[in-house]
C-alpha cells in the first residue's frame, strides 16, 4: 500500500464502529467511512471533543451537527499548496488527502521530464491534482461536469498563488470532451481520471464504473502524445481492486506503447493505531 503520511494539516487521530476522527488544519470532525468495519475500544477524548459530527441518515444522505461553530470554510496546507475546506452536505470536505501520493508522483514525473507537459484532469474535483502538476511546471486541461466543483478548483488555485499558471478550467462532459479533443487533434502527455463509482448523465444515462470504464480509458487513450510520461487511474469502487485496473491500463496501453504498469491501494495513516487506513486504489502506467 503506498501512504500518504506526508501531511502536516492533516491527521486520522482514530477509526472505529463505521466513523473516522479527522484534524483538518486543527478542526476536528467524525466522518463515516464504510472501509471501517472494526469496533475497537476509543482511544482518544478528542471523539468527545469534535468540532461537528456528521450523522449519516437511514433515508440517504446525512447531516452535519455542530457542536462548536466553525467557520464556513478555511485553509489547510499540503507542501506549498494551500487547499480551502469546506463542510458539505454530502459529507466531503472538498479534498480526499490520501491522493497526495500521487499529487507528489506526478509532480516528480513533470519536474524530471526535462520539457514542456501537457497534463489532462478528468472528472477533476477540486483540482488537487490540477494545482500538483501545475505547480511542477506544466500546463493543465481540469475537466469536471460540476460548475460549483470547478470553481472551488479555481479558490485552491488562488490560494496556492497559482492563479497565473496555464491552467484551462472547464465546466464540461469528461467523455464528450476527450472526444472532442480526438477531433481537434490535441494531446496530453499525463492523464489523470478519477471517476465517479456511480452517476447519471443529464439525459437520465446511467454511469457505473464497472460497465464504462474499459471504454473510457480506450477513449482517453487516444488523447495520449507521442512521447506521454503517464495515465493515472483512481477508483473508490471497492468490486474494482487495483489487479483489475492495472489489467485494463495494460491491455490498453502497454501492449500498444510499451511501458508498465503498478497498481497498489493508498491509505492514510491512523495516530491511535498506528495502522492505515484504506482509502481506494490506483493503478499507473508509466511509458
Amino acid at each position: 500500500m503506498r501512504i500518504a503520511d506526508k501531511w502536516n494539516d492533516y491527521r486520522i487521530l482514530d477509526t472505529t464502529d463505521g466513523d473516522k476522527l479527522e484534524s483538518w488544519g486543527g478542526k476536528v470532525l467524525v466522518r463515516p467511512d464504510p472501509q471501517i468495519i472494526w469496533k475497537s475500544p476509543k482511544r482518544t477524548d478528542m471523539w468527545d471533543k469534535a468540532d461537528a459530527v456528521y450523522h449519516r441518515s437511514s433515508k440517504g444522505g446525512g447531516e452535519w451537527e455542530y457542536r462548536r461553530k466553525l467557520p464556513e470554510s478555511w485553509n489547510i496546507k499540503y507542501r506549498d499548496l494551500t487547499f480551502v475546506i469546506r463542510p458539505t452536505g454530502f459529507k466531503h470536505t472538498g479534498l480526499f488527502p490520501e491522493q497526495a501520493v500521487n499529487w507528489d508522483f506526478m509532480a516528480d514525473k513533470i519536474k524530471n521530464a526535462g520539457r514542456p507537459v501537457k497534463v489532462l484532469n478528468l472528472f477533476a474535483y477540486t483540482g488537487g491534482a490540477t494545482l500538483a502538476c501545475a505547480a511542477a511546471g506544466a500546463s493543465v486541461s481540469h475537466v469536471d461536469a460540476s460548475k460549483g466543483m470547478v470553481q472551488w478548483a479555481r479558490d485552491n488555485a488562488a490560494a496556492s498563488g497559482l492563479s497565473d499558471k496555464p491552467i484551462r478550467w472547464l465546466v464540461d462532459d469528461c467523455e464528450k470532451f476527450v472526444k472532442r479533443e480526438i477531433r481537434r487533434g490535441n494531446f496530453y502527455d499525463g492523464i489523470v481520471m478519477d471517476p465517479p463509482s456511480y452517476g447519471r448523465g443529464p439525459g437520465g444515462e446511467v454511469w457505473k464504473l464497472e460497465d464504462c470504464i474499459y471504454d473510457l480509458v480506450k477513449t482517453c487513450a487516444g488523447v495520449l502524445s507521442d512521447k506521454p510520461l503517464f495515465f493515472l487511474l483512481n477508483s473508490y469502487t471497492t468490486g474494482l481492486s487495483p489487479s483489475v485496473m492495472a489489467y485494463i491500463l495494460n491491455d490498453v496501453l502497454t501492449t500498444q506503447r510499451g511501458g508498465s504498469v503498478t497498481a497498489d491501494e493508498i491509505g492514510l495513516p491512523v495516530e491511535a493505531t498506528k495502522g492505515v487506513l484504506p482509502c481506494g486504489s490506483t493503478a499507473i502506467w508509466n511509458s
